[in-house]
């Protein structure tokens, strides 16, 4: 084992894997005996194809070039497809139309009006239709107007599908979900300017034999209430996800109202981004099983209804979703760790279980993947935060005594989500190399309860921030990081958390944006229907908002910003517009503080390609590396580092 200082380890570990990524997976189905999900091609465009295994084969793809199973509703999509009977029903990316696709055959078109968007179907097989949310584009300069609806189809006769309304008069639906006998339809529902993990409302309908819906009636739900994931039990009783005990936890909904089936301080829902989340399902006819999570790590859980009590199902998962649930077993998106992303099949009562498709071929030698640690630290307020830890680990390295690393503190985007511990090279191309890393789940973030989750309203850009720093702060104070050597890093709302820290602050010695926000104002230009109202809760209605745009945007105090930053940038954002980093960086250029700037033609707000992604990697590297003074072990690029005489080693 080699002797070298913290941050020069040579690293098995290259940008360019780290670049090449992962197969994207989501979205497990099961038909039958048959399970489906979703898988990304990055060699075909990154387009989203329909994969099929069953019979103990391995999964191939039934869905052929250049068919993309993506929905744009609520510009995040999910829940694009829909299997059953051998009958695959799926939204495509490029045109909004959609497909019915029978076994292996040709995909047919359904639909003919791309101004209709589709999302979250089920399937009324008794009347031969897909019953849908639908997002409407067809009025020019207006909002988009989402409906509930029913597309009368039949995947084998031909011709289009016939459109009728079912409900209307909310701003947004999701998660319409029929009884098993196909008398009752249960849906969500939410209304400006609440996100739904804010508020929404669970309504039932009687579907009537003609397919309408009578008896609307609401069971629950409202702006200080967020619902998810309605199901019904194989039965026929309506369970749903409510987070009004502060977590969110299953309830059954009987005549009185809810009731709470197994009451923990622990979430088994995620908000509400996409369409077509879950985390539970029944596993028999008096059983359900569940991924619930606590402080940021997840489980699976056999629940039985009758008892209400909860067993573990042991299996080495930290990180679970997408959960479908068969007779005695769950199909799950799973990773650990050490194991990336994967699609596995989950025997309940033994947590036996079998891989069918992974996201990454070839994992890096155990004595180089860093796995991440839990731990809580006291924030402002009296707070208390989250976040793990990963420290520096490589095989063939070890630190002169006495030394500690440099710290990464990594601000996850949303700024509603959560980071979790599972495998990414992301991370270990920093451990391997020497660095430690801090991955925060700041007051925000999911996977703590409502009112952490809610801790961030009115307060984006203060306790998050606060976060982070605290965070850093206490790995220094367990002496597990330099305190001299102290970065930090992110993109989009963890880019705007990290300018943040790095304007009003002055703990971090070095920061790294990518296309991170410095004019908050500017995301008004970002108006699509879901997210327009957003700032109401993350900032204030106006005309406070206004007061705080100024007070709270890193590009209106650029002057106080003394410390060496690095800002990506791609130049068909049309989220943080190029302006914004541009701007920043001429005002760092003019005050003497060191600055660099990477910007890439047809990259927007979040880099895609390949190749910007090694470059992007390989600067930063390199910026780190000229403010910390030491050289990497890896042969990079030089960046073109603007008052690099002004760097602090260059003034010693």
């Amino acid at each position: 084992m080699s002797i070298a200082p913290y941050g020069t380890w040579k690293s098995p570990i290259a940008a360019s894997q780290v670049a090449a990524g992962v197969t994207p997976l989501s979205e497990p189905r099961l038909d039958g005996a048959a399970v489906y999900w979703l898988e990304g091609r990055a060699s075909e465009g990154g387009r989203m194809a329909a994969m099929r295994a069953q019979g103990g084969k391995a999964g191939s793809q039934i869905t052929p070039m250049p068919f993309n199973l993506r929905s744009r509703v609520h510009e995040y999509g999910g829940g694009a497809y829909h299997v059953a009977g051998g009958t695959l029903y799926f939204s495509n990316f490029a045109d909004n139309l959609l497909y019915a696709q029978v076994g292996d055959g040709a995909p047919r078109v359904l639909t003919q009006n791309g101004l209709h968007r589709h999302a979250d179907f089920v399937l009324d097989a008794a009347r031969k239709r897909l019953i849908a949310v639908r997002e409407d584009h067809s009025r020019a300069g207006q909002e988009a107007r989402t409906t509930l609806v029913a597309l009368t189809v039949d995947a084998e006769a031909g011709g289009a599908a016939r459109e009728s309304t079912l409900d209307e008069g909310y701003d947004f639906y999701a998660a319409p979900r029929l009884a098993p006998d196909g008398t009752r339809l249960a849906w969500l529902c939410w209304r400006h300017p609440l996100m739904p993990w804010n508020g929404t409302e669970l309504w039932l309908a009687d579907v009537q034999p003609d397919g309408k819906l009578a008896n609307k009636r609401k069971l629950a739900g409202g702006p200080s209430e967020s619902l998810c994931q309605p199901v019904w039990s194989p039965d026929g009783h309506l369970y749903v996800v409510s987070d009004r005990s502060n977590w969110w936890n299953i309830y059954r909904v009987d005549d009185s109202g809810l009731t709470a089936i197994c009451p923990m301080e622990a979430e088994f829902g995620r908000p509400q981004w996409v369409f077509g989340q879950a985390m539970y399902g029944f596993t028999g006819d008096n059983e359900i099983t569940a991924i619930a999570i606590e402080k940021g790590i997840c489980r699976l859980l056999r629940i039985g209804l009758a008892s209400g009590e909860a067993q573990p199902i042991a299996t080495p998962f930290s990180d679970l979703d997408g959960l479908v649930a068969g007779a005695g077993f769950a199909i799950v998106l799973a990773g650990s760790p050490t194991t990336p992303l994967q699609v596995v099949r989950v025997d309940v009562k033994t947590g036996k279980y079998a891989v069918l498709a992974q996201s990454m071929q070839k994992t890096p030698d155990a004595g180089t993947i860093s796995a991440g640690t839990a731990i809580e630290f006291p924030t402002t307020g009296g707070a208390v935060s989250h976040a793990f830890y990963y420290a520096p680990k490589n095989k063939d390295y070890t630190a002169p005594e006495g030394t500690l690393p440099p710290l990464i503190v990594f601000s996850h985007g949303g700024p509603t989500g959560m980071t979790t511990p599972v495998l990414r090279l992301s991370y270990q191309y920093w451990t391997s190399r020497g660095f430690a890393v801090l991955d925060v789940n700041y007051r925000g973030s999911t996977g703590f309860g409502r009112s952490y989750r809610e801790a961030l309203y009115g307060q984006w850009g203060i306790v998050d921030v606060d976060d982070c720093i605290e965070g850093a702060r206490h790995m220094v104070k367990q002496g597990l990081a330099d305190g001299n050597r102290l970065a930090i890093r992110g993109g989009s709302a963890g880019g705007y958390a990290t300018l943040c820290a790095l304007t009003f602050h002055d703990l971090f010695k070095v920061g790294a944006s990518y296309f991170g926000v410095g004019d908050l104002k500017g995301l008004d230009g970002d108006n699509h229907k879901f997210e327009s109202q957003y700032n109401n809760s993350l900032l204030a209605p106006f005309p406070e908002r206004n007061r705080l745009y100024l007070e709270r945007s890193p590009i209106h105090h650029v002057e106080q910003l003394k410390c060496p930053t690095i800002f990506f940038q791609g130049l068909d954002d049309n989220v943080v517009l190029p302006s914004q980093s541009e701007t920043m960086v001429a005002a760092l250029k003019a005050s003497g503080v060191p600055v660099a700037y990477m910007a890439f033609a047809g990259e927007g707000h979040g880099f895609r390609r390949e190749e910007t992604i090694r470059v992007t990697l390989e600067a930063e590297l390199y910026f780190y590396s000229a403010v910390f003074g030491f050289k990497a072990a890896d042969k990079l690029a030089a960046v073109e580092i603007f008052n690099a005489e002004n760097l602090p080693l260059a003034r010693s």
